[in-house]
């Protein structure tokens, strides 16, 4: 109520009791007392009115210093406040945002008939091998300017190979390492004009050269390593400090620059380079994707000459061809071709004096999808390579006695079953003429491998 108004009421308040007085006085009333009665109320009234303005200025104070209670709040205030808040007490908590999670595990069993490795009892044995691989990755897109990528990894189980002498294994994905440990870490810059990026950090080369539409992925496709990457490129032994440029300026070809340790180390980084260039030109056939890759290669690792022993920091290099053409909307083919130095070789620090050297490689074969048979999402895979020994290593006098070093070929045929979007079942079929160049100690007769690989994703 206002100023006015309570001055208003209060005078009609006095008003009212003034004429019940005037009714109920016992005495005869008189102008002049009438005329008493009303100043004085009209000073009570005043009186009332100071006491009252004095309390409305305090109050006025009081509201500019503290907000009132129960008053809401803006929601733009609010959202402030709680990131206020959030950032001094949760400092990652942005993080979260843009942020995935992806994990995995490959379960693979496969039994091999005649196998021939150094470590066992006798001739021609049957082998039983399983192994598990397990991976977690985070990935984080920053904005449109780039990305980052950890992905842990664990194994169990070496797998059949251990148990085989092969040029290239039958087992791609075995990994004998069931301490968790980081298999890749990298940032990845976007240049935009270019359509193109710069990445750096832990890095696995086979992400960048050599790749493949239908052979090139060991936890859906091909398990043997001949149809995986081409056994005639020197990659590091394992994941190193790299760095990757790749680049699409047009849509015709793209671009790939790669540049790592050569010998998968950390001491020493850089010391001795695998260096890679592919170019990529994707041509369209009657309107169907194609992929044609042309790749040369080095690496500067100390490698000894097959000819000359004494000459021990030899390089490596050679050149490849990985391509792969969709055919119709159900059938693709793929092929690859790759030489290399065939005068060195890399000793083998793990088991000296087991090195051979092969100087060529190549595989090809057709991808059925599923779509025949109504079952859209599941593939077949058929694919055959031979790894071709080199003739330095096949004229070195190897103190056991002349080598044959013949050329080891190999069948590999894939049913991949998708029982729903987190499961798909692989039953594998392998065979291989020739292994190891009809050199192993155990045996050189024809190695049959089936196996059955279990693929989770969630």
């Amino acid at each position: 109520m206002s100023k006015k108004g309570i001055l208003t009421a209060g005078f009609l308040m006095g008003i009212f009791l003034l004429a019940a007085s005037v009714v109920w006085a016992e005495e005869p009333v008189t102008n002049e007392s009438l005329l008493k009665e009303i100043r004085s109320l009209k000073e009570t009234v005043n009186r009332q009115a100071q006491k009252i303005e004095e309390l409305e200025k305090r109050v006025t104070s009081q509201e500019v210093k503290v907000q009132p209670v129960g008053q809401p709040m803006a929601e733009s205030e609010i959202d402030k406040k709680i990131d206020e808040r959030l950032a001094k007490r949760t400092p990652g908590y942005q993080l979260m945002e843009g942020l995935s999670l992806g994990v995995e595990a490959a379960t693979i069993v496969q039994g091999g008939h005649h196998v021939n490795g150094d470590s066992q009892l006798s001739k021609n044995e049957d082998v039983t091998d399983a192994t598990l691989t397990t991976k977690i990755s985070f990935n984080k897109k920053f904005g449109d300017y780039g990305e980052g990528y950890v992905q842990l990894k664990a194994g169990q189980g070496a797998g059949l190979d251990s148990s085989l002498k092969l040029f290239s294994p039958v087992n791609s994905n075995a990994d004998d390492n069931s301490s968790v440990h980081i298999s890749e870490a990298w940032y990845e810059f976007y240049f935009k004009k270019i359509s193109g990026a710069l990445t750096f950090g832990k890095l696995d080369p086979t992400n960048y050269i050599d790749n493949n539409e239908y052979a090139n992925v060991e936890t859906s496709q091909f398990l043997g390593g001949i149809f995986n990457n081409s056994p005639v490129i020197e990659f590091p032994s394992s994941n190193a400090a790299g760095v990757h440029f790749g680049a699409a300026p047009y849509d015709l070809f793209d671009i790939n620059l790669f540049a790592a340790d050569g010998k998968g180390e950390w001491n020493n980084s850089f010391d001795a380079l695998f260096l890679a260039g592919e170019v990529n030109f994707k041509p369209k056939f009657f309107k169907k994707t194609g992929n044609y890759r042309f790749l040369v290669w080095s690496n500067e690792a100390n490698h000894t000459k097959w000819a000359d022993p004494a000459k021990e920091k030899e390089n490596n290099y050679g050149y490849g061809l990985s391509f792969d053409q969709e055919l119709t909307d159900i059938i693709g083919v793929f092929g690859r071709y790759g030489w290399q130095n065939p005068k060195v070789y890399l000793v083998n620090q793990d088991d000296p004096g087991s090195e051979f050297s092969l100087e060529r490689s190549w595989s090809l074969g057709p991808q059925f999808k599923g779509t025949l048979w109504g079952r859209p999402n599941d593939v077949i895979g058929i694919g055959f390579g031979q790894n071709i020994a080199s003739k330095d290593y096949k004229n070195y006098k190897d103190p056991t006695g002349p080598l044959q070093a013949k050329t080891e070929s190999q069948l590999e045929c894939y049913y991949n079953f998708k029982v729903n979007d987190h499961l798909s079942l692989s039953p594998d079929l392998q065979i291989i003429w020739q292994p190891y160049g009809k050199d192993a100690a155990n045996g050189d007769g024809t190695i049959v491998v089936g196996g059955l690989r279990g693929q989770m994703d969630f």
